[in-house]
């Protein structure tokens, strides 16, 4: 069996700080090098036995945090680490960990990263059959922290997933014209990209796995102090595919319009009485 990309020990989920930014050398190159904005797959992310152990502890969820069912994003749930049963729990908290860290800024270039504690948007995600998230870029600002958000890495746990079934996680140019590179939501293959205003990206096509397994996925969200006075805040953002049928967020271009032209403490108050 080829060795892990990261060196995480599975029984107590903790890796070497060194060997964690070892790691990382040998692909640093190739990650910052992707167009159109960079990004990188990597399979055989963590042993396999870790992932294993969290699909079995998975087989029993609480009730989602989140959820959401409308045209931008269907039959999407999510759930935060802190309900989750032990083992998946400790991964979170190990993927948030020094090492972790060291090992994605010697990757992506970005120094100073910062984990997210409150896991805001993070968790483990579930896309049932018929459900499906179109290209988006992600809120930029974390309002609690003050924090810029800078990376995304996502890990997925479906066994012997196949391309038709849907789900694949699309990259797409910064002008919405072109898909660039997509990515099968493979067991144990971890995606990682850095995160900006245009950098389009989801999980578009419909999952449609004739077991009628959902689709899973870690999904972990990486900061740095970097946000200013002069920066723009917005909400996920959401694009459609040129010549499809994916529908435009009329309520997010609302609010854009409206975030232009008002002054910010004007505008806090019409967000607050119109969209709560």
């Amino acid at each position: 069996m080829p060795t892990a990309v990261y060196p995480l020990d599975p029984v107590t989920l903790v890796a070497p700080s060194d060997a964690a930014r070892e790691a990382a050398r040998p692909h640093a190159a190739a990650y910052q090098s992707q167009t159109p904005y960079h990004h990188g797959g990597f399979d055989n992310f963590l042993p396999p036995e870790i992932l294993e152990r969290v699909r079995e502890e998975l087989k029993e969820l609480p009730e989602a945090e989140s959820s959401f069912d409308r045209d931008q994003e269907k039959l999407k749930f999510s759930y935060l680490p802190e309900r989750l049963p032990p083992y998946s729990r400790a991964l979170f908290h190990a993927l948030n960990s020094r090492a972790f860290i060291l090992f994605l800024e010697e990757l992506t270039g970005i120094q100073g990263l910062i984990p997210d504690p409150y896991y805001m948007g993070g968790g483990i995600h579930v896309v049932r059959n018929g459900g499906h998230l179109d290209i988006h870029a992600d809120f930029n600002h974390h309002g609690k922290m003050n924090l810029e958000r800078r990376l995304n890495v996502l890990i997925y746990l479906n066994k012997d997933w196949k391309e038709e079934w849907g789900g694949s996680f699309e990259i797409w140019d910064h002008e919405m014209k072109h898909k660039v590179k997509s990515f099968v939501p493979l067991f144990n293959r971890m995606v990682c990209f850095s995160t900006g205003s245009d950098t389009w990206h989801g999980n578009p096509e419909p999952v449609n796995s004739p077991t009628g397994e959902p689709r899973m996925s870690i999904a972990l969200y990486y900061y740095t102090a970097t946000w200013g006075p002069d920066r723009k805040e917005h909400t996920t953002l959401f694009r459609p595919r040129p010549g499809t049928q994916d529908k435009a967020d009329r309520k997010v271009a609302s609010m854009q319009f409206w975030q232009d032209i008002l002054p910010p403490v004007l505008f806090r108050k019409i967000v607050w009485k119109i969209w709560g």
